[in-house]
């Protein structure tokens, strides 16, 4: 099976390599540095005032796409008359990645994409993307972006995207349940937690609902509890894994689950988070801003967000999210990058944080008045500082796996938390060598 997944990519760089060579007309045989530095020119030099029509792919939700199209093009087209953007929503499915392929391979891609930011690393590696990093206004987005969504674009060097809209989690508690245990405010740090959860310890009853051993269920109790996944600059796992706090960090998390102070949720055991919450069953779980935007306010008075509960590392949580690239393949490259700049100033990020509950990437407007005046929508603002990008390598999906199937061996009680951790790392360093 392996092989057969090498050999497709094998197949598609081929591909992509030909086409890029094809569009270079006489200029074919120019170093490689040549092409990339001629490919960023053509982006930033003038063109004609004739109107263009950009593509745009992207997998905005209902009530998302409704903001795009009835307000957020609108205002871009108004602004830049002679550009002209025909946006399709593409189906938010396992298959979508298989069709991006098809199309680079087919010299088919849209100008620019909205898209999964665990995708950007594996797209820039099979020559797919476009740098950014040297475009007119890129420097202005970076030092304007939270450093979590922006790292997500990186990839051997360069930039191959901004960050679009983002997301990330915070600390739920069940009103109920803190009223019970006579706190007025939830816990502030992950101690206070455990001692919570421990008077609240009943049959039906848990401190904690942890919504599963994935990546991006553990994340945020195994880093805020001093566990690291590999160095800062993402080259080794060796070390960091498999370190002594990363070890006592996935200890702690254990003890406390036979304990009966985690869910049994955390290995798939009912009932899940949002069931739990609204049956009084868990103290805290943690989730996104859709655990607001998708069942309105009625949880709003069921609920005390917070940040997540500090830990020895402090309040650590996991970045989600979707990036703009501009593919190498675009034919108005120039007019893609004006809309790309456009889709992270102020007013689309306003309108999309304000009416869809999506966290701007954009620092000044996610700290302006009108966003930070919504109190829950502050709190994730807030925990986007100290979010963690997960690994950017082309090969997270086979890290991720590591790391899920680490995690539930421990809580399966089939390794120790040493045993899991060191073998996840050797694995890790092997897809972090081949990045």
């Amino acid at each position: 099976m392996k092989s057969k997944k090498l050999l497709s990519v094998l197949i598609v760089s081929v591909m992509i390599f030909s086409v890029f060579l094809s569009g270079c007309g006489s200029a074919k045989n120019s170093k490689s540095a040549e092409n990339s530095s001629n490919s960023s020119s053509n982006v930033n030099e003038s063109q004609s005032s004739e109107t263009v029509t950009i593509t745009f792919w992207h997998t905005f939700s209902d009530k998302e796409d409704k903001l795009l199209k009835e307000q957020i093009i609108p205002y871009f087209e108004k602004k830049y008359p002679n550009i002209k953007v025909d946006a399709k929503r593409m189906p938010s499915t396992d298959t979508l990645r298989q069709q991006v392929i098809t199309a680079v391979s087919g010299n088919a891609v849209p100008d620019v994409m909205r898209m999964d930011i665990v995708w950007v690393s594996g797209f820039a590696k099979l020559g797919a993307l476009q740098e950014v990093d040297n475009l007119d206004g890129f420097d202005e987005i970076k030092n304007n972006s939270f450093a979590g969504p922006l790292a997500t674009n990186y990839y051997n060097g360069h930039y191959y995207g901004i960050p679009q809209d983002t997301n990330t989690k915070i600390a739920l508690y069940n009103k109920t349940l803190l009223q019970q245990l006579g706190l007025n405010e939830p816990p502030k740090t992950f101690d206070d937690l455990v001692s919570a959860a421990e008077k609240l310890k009943s049959k039906d009853k848990w401190g904690i609902g942890i919504g599963g051993t994935s990546t991006w269920g553990m994340a945020p109790y195994f880093l805020s509890l001093g566990g690291k996944v590999t160095d800062d600059k993402y080259t080794k796992a060796t070390g960091y894994l498999n370190s002594p706090e990363s070890v006592a960090a996935l200890q702690k998390l254990l003890d406390l689950y036979n304990k009966g102070l985690i869910a049994p949720t955390i290995i798939g055991g009912k009932p899940d988070s949002w069931g739990g919450m609204k049956g009084n069953n868990y103290l805290m779980i943690d989730d996104g801003p859709w655990y607001y935007s998708i069942q309105g306010d009625s949880v709003k008075n069921t609920t005390v967000p917070a940040l997540f509960p500090q830990g020895s590392a402090g309040s650590i949580s996991v970045v989600g999210g979707e990036d703009l690239v501009l593919f190498k393949g675009s034919k108005h490259p120039k007019e893609a990058w004006t809309f790309m700049k456009y889709m992270f100033s102020e007013t689309p990020q306003k309108i999309l944080a304000k009416q869809a509950y999506l966290i701007p990437t954009n620092k000044v407007v996610a700290n302006s008045e009108e966003i930070s005046s919504d109190p829950i929508l502050k709190l994730y603002v807030q925990q986007m500082e100290s979010a963690w990008p997960r690994t950017p390598s082309p090969n997270w999906d086979k890290i991720d796996k590591s790391l899920s199937l680490a995690f539930e061996k421990v809580f399966r009680h089939v390794a120790t938390p040493q045993k899991a951790l060191d073998d996840a790392a050797r694995e890790i360093d092997v897809y972090l060598k081949n990045n």
